[in-house]
This record gives structure tokens, sequence and C-alpha cells, in this order.
């Protein structure tokens, strides 16, 4: 591991000062994902700034009746929280995320943040626009099972590894961001906060150099609607998505009066279904116009030699999830 200095600010303030926006610098938090990289020489920071006793870790209401996440909120911590289990979509999420041990010390922030698991990412042998801008992607010719089918361009065809973004954007929640030019906050979608490769893969999200994420806003209408989490993946624990769904559905005189639906494991971020959406809203959502509405979406997918099955796979899912909404806001219907 390269030699790095290492500073534990006093306050939030200190810890932007102290990153100052060169690229050599780098935010410390739960540390799951930074000290792996770490080892393996993908990032070899100059500066390590712990904000790991710094960041807020309390989850509080908002005055218009959503929730304020702090950035340092343990992953264990959110899901088991009595607000946040009014979401089922996010405590799902959480729960299908790494291993217990990790959800135990990876933060909410560090969760958005972190890199993809591509391998030719992490295997500094190989030839990764991510990681080396300029240089090529070796998964372009090599194995392509884990990756995108959905959004992805010539210089980049990895995907994002976290089940909580997908959820969060699913229900149109926003980060909280600290500025360091003047120590002001501005908010950001997560569905846009997140971006596509296109022809700037190194650059992963929105953050500008030296920001600091500082929370997640969940909006009022996150709450007390049906919504629901699936992952499908290799094995039951520490596995990453091969395909997740993440779904909201309202329904009113038996047609959909809300609906969102957003993929996980297909994209270098979390892929909004709007075509879907837009095609649900109004409809009597029989399984028939659920899997048109679905197909819509994905007849835009540009599967790899190895992930075609992934098309398949995220269609089954996501009308089994919708499905599966549909009949429990049938169930609890009054009569």
């Amino acid at each position: 591991m390269k030699a790095f200095a290492y500073v534990r600010p006093a306050d939030l303030a200190g810890a932007v000062e102290a990153h100052g926006g060169r690229p050599g610098s780098a935010y410390l938090a739960g540390g799951t994902n930074l000290v792996d990289l770490m080892k393996l020489g993908v990032a070899e920071p100059d500066t390590v700034v712990d904000v790991s006793r710094l960041l807020d870790s309390s989850v509080t209401r908002t005055s218009d009746g959503g929730l304020r996440i702090g950035a340092g909120v343990r992953n264990a911590d959110l899901a088991a929280h009595p607000l946040v289990c009014g979401c089922p979509v996010v405590a799902q999420a959480l729960l299908s995320g790494a291993s217990a041990q990790i959800r135990n010390m990876a933060t909410t922030g560090g969760n958005l943040l972190q890199r993809t698991r591509c391998p030719y990412f992490q295997d500094t042998a190989k030839p990764c626009n991510k990681r080396r801008p300029g240089s090529g992607c070796g998964a372009l010719d090599g194995i392509t099972r884990d990756h995108a089918v959905l959004g992805h361009s010539p210089s980049c065809v990895a995907t994002h590894p976290s089940d909580l973004a997908v959820a969060l954007a699913a229900v149109d929640a926003e980060v909280e961001l600290l500025g360091p030019a003047d120590g002001r906050l501005r908010t950001v979608p997560v569905g846009d906060f997140i971006r596509l490769p296109g022809d700037r893969p190194e650059r992963d999200t929105l953050l500008e150099p030296g920001e600091l994420l500082t929370a997640v806003l969940l909006p009022a209408g996150a709450f007390g609607v049906p919504s629901r989490y699936r992952k499908v993946r290799d094995r039951a624990s520490y596995a990453f998505a091969l395909v997740s769904v993440a779904a909201v559905l309202e329904l009113s005189e038996g047609r959909v009066r809300r609906v969102a639906l957003a993929f996980g494991g297909l994209a270098h971020r979390p892929w909004r279904a709007r075509t879907a959406e837009e095609l649900l809203l109004g409809e009597e959502p029989a399984a028939g116009v659920l899997r048109t509405a679905v197909e819509a979406e994905l007849s835009r997918a540009r599967p790899r030699s190895d992930n075609a099955f992934k098309v398949e796979l995220a269609r089954n899912l996501a009308c089994e999830v919708l499905d599966g909404l549909v009949s429990a806001c049938v169930s609890t219907r009054p009569t």
C-alpha cells in the first residue's frame, strides 16, 4: 500500500478544508470500500481525511413529514430504524446488501459512493477507463456476465453495486452535499447524482472536488405506500445483484395512480424505468399490461456477449414484484 497522510479534523468545515478538492485526497467513513481499493492499488490517495466521527449518525423527521438520514448512519442501524421501517423498499434494500458484518460498518453516504466491483477496474494489470482514463475498457472484449445492458458506452460497461441507491431512486430521494468553497449545502436527486459513464467513466457521481455527502433526504411520499425490493444474486449473502428491482405502487379504483420502478445491476446507476411508469399510469394492472410496460422499458437494452440473460431476468423479476404489489394493494383496499 502506498504511504499516505492521515488527517482527523475537528469538524466538517475542517474536513472540507483538509481535503481541499485535491485529486490525491479522499474522505474516509466506514472504509468498507476505500480501504479495499487501497489494498488493491486501485486507490492511491496522498491524504486520507477521516470523517467517521464527524458525519451525522441520526435519523430525524423533516418538517414536511419526510426523513433526514445522516451520512454517518450505519447500514444495519438504518435498516432496523423504526422510522425507516415505514418505507419497506429502503429497509429491504439495506438488508440485501453485503453481509451482516459489513452492514455494521458501512455508512449511508459511503454506500452510495462505493465504486464498481467490475473485475477489470479492480485489477491494475487490466486496462480500465474508470481507473486510468484513456487506457481502454478491458471488459469490452472480456467476460461481461455481470456488466451493464443499459446506459453503457464504448468507454465503460460497469454497473453500480449499491442496493440502497436503487431503492432511493425509486422513492425520489435526494442527497445533501456540503460545498468546499462557501460551506453551502445543495441537494441532488439520487437518480441524477450517480452518473452514466458516457465518455467520462472516471467520474462516478456529480460530486464536485472536495464536496462531502452529508445526508440523504427521503420525501414524505416514500412512506405509507406499498413498496418492495427484490434482488437476484449468485448466493444468498455477500453478493452483488445480477438484477434487482425496487418498486412503489398505488391503485385507485382498480387503476394505477402512482408507480415507480427502478432496476439495479443493469447500468452504471440505478435505472429508473420512466417508459414503463408512463405506460402503467392510469391503467388496470393486469399481468399482460405489466409485462408490456416492462418490455417496452427493456427494449433499449444492449447486452454484451455474456449477459443477455439479464434482460429476461429483469423482465420476469419486475413483473413478479409489480404483480405482488398489485395483490398487496387489493388485499388492503377498504371494502
